[in-house]
């Protein structure tokens, strides 16, 4: 973990997934979810498949740089699966982009809106950084930031651990002094290197002590004399 900057904080960044929420307790409302659904329909089995090789193949595109990742994500998976474009991406934004939004709530981390709100009464500005669309999950989890960048954003076109999203939010943010930052990540594989590739500070959430990573964070912050 490097030296958190908390008596010149001026924003905090954010992942998304497993940073915001508990992953493994949202993919398992999603099992059940599925396995619910496809059972009572066997013959759509291939829908299981399509979502199996999207995040497969987006796992293994990490670090990528195109001109149009969004359209790409969906062509990469298209590959692996004998079906078309528009089911792929029917499929894709039903189970990944659109359901599991309605779990997040509660599956959102302790303490994570107390730190939320106050930040914002001390003044210091926040976004968020994911591989994914983040807007629609955000809403859901009643979680307000100041900029919302996903990697599929148009000035971004590049997954992580590439640090174009970061430099991204900074120029937008007009922060000058990088040191000044935080970006706050569950994979240090992908958000710590593209953190260390940007210049920014990096604060790493374990999972084994997640339910206590933001209330103590929130203390911290409370007593950092700002």
């Amino acid at each position: 973990m490097e030296k958190i900057p908390w008596k010149t904080l001026e924003l905090v960044i954010f992942d998304v997934d497993g940073t915001l929420y508990d992953q493994l307790k949202l993919r398992t409302k999603m099992l059940l979810a599925l396995i619910g659904y496809y059972t009572l329909r066997p013959w759509k089995y291939k829908d299981l498949l399509i979502l199996y090789h999207f995040r497969k193949e987006r796992e293994k595109n990490a670090g990528s740089e195109l001109k149009n990742l969004q359209e790409a994500q969906y062509q990469w998976c298209l590959k692996k699966v004998n079906t078309s474009l528009t089911e792929v991406k029917s499929v894709v934004d039903k189970w990944i982009f659109d359901f599991p939004n309605r779990y997040l709530q509660k599956c959102s981390y302790p303490g994570i809106h107390s730190f939320f709100e106050e930040l914002e009464k001390q003044g210091i500005s926040t976004a968020v950084y994911s591989d994914y669309e983040a807007k629609n999950k955000l809403e859901k989890m009643n979680i307000r930031v100041n900029l919302v960048v996903s990697s599929t954003h148009t000035d971004i076109n590049a997954l992580k651990p590439l640090p174009n999203g970061l430099t991204y939010i900074l120029s937008e943010m007009k922060i000058e002094n990088k040191a000044n930052c935080l970006f706050i990540g569950d994979r240090e594989e992908l958000d710590g290197e593209c953190s260390r590739a940007a210049g920014i500070p990096f604060l790493f959430l374990d999972k084994k002590t997640s339910r206590y990573f933001y209330p103590r964070l929130l203390e911290k912050l409370k007593n950092s004399g700002i």
